[in-house]
Parts: structure tokens; sequence; C-alpha cells
């Protein structure tokens, strides 16, 4: 895979945090709250162990 088809993935995963952090905003998550927030934690450790491995490319 070329370095700009990596990049342009990671941005679309990016992008959908933003939705995440949209969707953790919302006051009747209730339980699912828990799965949100859950999901932004392991998506921000997955984007930092990317940045680690490929510096050049993040």
């Amino acid at each position: 895979m070329i370095s700009q088809t990596i990049r342009e993935r990671v941005a679309l995963i990016e992008t959908k945090r933003e939705a995440l952090v949209r969707l953790l905003e919302q006051p009747n998550l209730g339980i699912l709250r828990i799965d949100v927030n859950q999901a932004l934690e392991e998506l921000d450790e997955l984007m930092d162990e990317f940045k680690r491995t490929f510096p050049d490319l993040a």
C-alpha cells in the first residue's frame, strides 16, 4: 500500500473519531456511554501506536 493511501485511510479513521465525540455529547446515551468512551480510548491508542510506528506517515 502506498503512503498516500495510508494517509487517506488514517484521515478517514480520524473523522470517525469526531463522530464518536459528538455521540458522547448526547445526553440520552445511557449505558452506551461506556461503549462509546471505550471506543474513543481504543481509537486514540491505535492512532498513537500508528504515529509511533510510522512517524513519517503521521
